[in-house]
């Protein structure tokens, strides 16, 4: 049983502390500046998925993307830390494919999603072309001998990254929700990669989090501002590239451990291609629609239970439902992280406890019913 421990000092890094800084401050100045560029940055409230009150930045992926840079610039250049800086440049030049054309489709809104996924793999590619990583295991016998050969692992790379990347897009509906969310995967990641003694790993993990920190305290609960496309995808890509990296630079980590941790986005897209598909009269797997998971929650639980609270308040208060979901696969890997058969049985666990919420929510049951549609 690896060491649990955490060194208390830690978690107060002077480069994590500089990237969160970073990320405030840039926040705060794209609201307070909102009327010089607003013309081009703003997310108007009105939409089939548009929860919020007034017309609000979505340009916050910028504060994310200059913290994480703030973040890199503050932290030492000795040798010990040339490892964590190799790793922090590598998201931040990979990134930039997933970052710019989210960023495009927050500015201009004329970016198709077929686009932005290819950007996402795009960065996948890159990150594989600048370190020389890619996945090479997946603990599954056959597909791990074609995964031997660079070409089919560089674009089962790609297309995992690519994956993550847009499913944590899908779950940022709500304030705080994705932020939050993205903080406990790399909490997650951080506490692993610690305890197998990556410390360059764990010390990206804080790094990043101090940049979605920043963010964060703007996004939450208020909603002054939206992380967006180019937030999402930045933000997807670096956590879909760190679980690329936690069982690639660690051997008795399994590749389940980093599916797990994403489970929660991953099983969100999943199970909405499903029904999109299959449960709602075969609607097209890219039309936006009003029935996520965090959506019903908004409608079920945060009307209920703050039946006087004002949509924005609301708004912010659906996320912990969210959050406290999230937790249950992090933890789980987190404690099983070395075992394939524990860590499968948790995914498996996860998605029933979806499916048992989604199936309540929606149905007002716990266990669906092959005639629900």
């Amino acid at each position: 049983m690896p060491n649990t421990s955490l060194f208390f000092t830690e978690l107060f890094r002077y480069d994590a502390f500089i990237a969160g800084v970073a990320s405030l401050i840039t926040s705060l100045l794209l609201v307070f500046t909102k009327n010089w560029h607003g013309s081009f940055s703003m997310d108007h409230n009105s939409g089939i998925q548009k929860m919020h009150t007034t017309p609000t930045p979505r340009i916050g992926g910028i504060g994310i993307a200059v913290g994480v840079l703030a973040g890199f610039a503050a932290s030492s250049h000795g040798i010990a830390a040339a490892e964590k800086r190799a790793i922090l440049s590598t998201i931040l030049l990979a990134g930039m494919p997933a970052f710019i054309f989210g960023l495009l489709e927050d500015v201009t809104k004329k970016v198709s999603v077929r686009i932005r996924l290819l950007a996402t793999m795009a960065s996948g590619v890159l990150g594989w072309g600048i370190t020389g990583t890619a996945i090479t295991h997946v603990d599954i016998p056959g597909l791990d001998f074609i995964l031997g050969y660079t070409v089919f692992s560089v674009f089962f790379t790609a297309f995992a990254v690519g994956g993550v990347a847009n499913s944590i897009n899908i779950i940022d509906g709500f304030n705080g929700l994705t932020a939050g969310t993205a903080i406990i995967m790399l909490a997650a990641f951080g506490i692993i990669a610690r305890q197998v003694g990556d410390i360059p790993l764990a010390f990206t993990c804080m790094i990043i989090a101090g940049a979605v920190i920043g963010f964060f305290l703007v996004n939450w609960p208020r909603g002054k501002i939206f992380l967006g496309d180019g937030g999402a995808y930045f933000l997807g890509f670096t956590l879909a590239w760190i679980a690329v990296l936690l069982p690639e630079r660690n051997a008795s980590i399994s590749p389940w451990t980093s599916l797990l941790i994403c489970s929660y986005p991953i099983i969100e897209v999943g199970f909405s291609i499903y029904r999109r598909k299959f449960l709602r009269e075969a609607t097209a797997v890219t039309q936006p629609d009003a029935v996520h998971l965090h959506s019903l929650a908004n409608k079920r639980w945060a009307k209920k239970i703050f039946p006087n609270a004002s949509k924005t308040t609301r708004n912010g208060l659906t996320s912990p439902f969210l959050w406290c979901y999230a937790l249950i696969p992090c933890s789980a890997a987190i404690f099983f992280q070395h075992s394939k058969v524990l860590t499968l049985a948790a995914l498996v666990i996860s998605f029933a406890i979806y499916l048992s919420m989604y199936n309540k929510l929606a149905f007002f049951r716990w266990i669906p019913k092959n005639s629900a549609r």
